[in-house]
């Protein structure tokens, strides 16, 4: 199994194009190669998948029924401005137009690992979103952490 993990600063050069952190890159896994899955994330964020890790989330959105309106609009909203993503021999990929507006990325992100995939943020952005308070995060972490069973759709092995 491949970890992506950390926190890395970047900047956008002038063409939109982040250069991936070498440490992310080098824990891709290999049958990914250079393929790479950008979507939109549920919050104000771009969520960057290697592929392999990516065909297991396509697997299970496709597998809803498509007679059913709600699972179809989930579906559209999901597959939305999806897009695949090629790094060069220096790293970098194109954040396409429309997901930097999303994301309110300009000229810096962040990327954050996450295990199977990689968080793109604005770094204003970011910082709203992470928890300033040690002590709710920590009964965050005694809530999901120090229990047998899992929140349902989490933390699953």
């Amino acid at each position: 199994m491949h970890l992506l993990s950390g926190e890395y600063d970047c900047k956008l050069d002038p063409k939109g194009r982040l250069v991936l952190p070498a440490k992310v890159k080098a824990n891709l896994p290999e049958q990914s190669g250079n393929q790479l899955v950008l979507v939109r994330g549920f919050e104000p964020c771009l969520v960057l998948y290697p592929r392999s890790a990516w065909q297991v989330i396509h697997e299970k959105v496709m597998a809803l029924d498509e007679f059913n309106e709600e699972y179809r609009q989930f579906q559209r909203n999901f597959f939305r401005g999806m897009t695949e993503v090629e790094f060069d021999n220096i790293g970098r990929f194109g954040l396409p137009g429309s997901m930097r507006r999303y994301a309110g990325i300009e000229k810096e992100a962040i990327v954050v690992g996450m295990g199977n995939r990689c968080e793109i943020w604005d770094p204003t952005r970011y910082d709203e979103f992470l928890i300033k308070d040690q002590q709710s995060f920590s009964k965050l972490a005694q809530k999901f952490l120090t229990t047998d069973t899992p929140p349902a759709g989490g933390l699953a092995a």
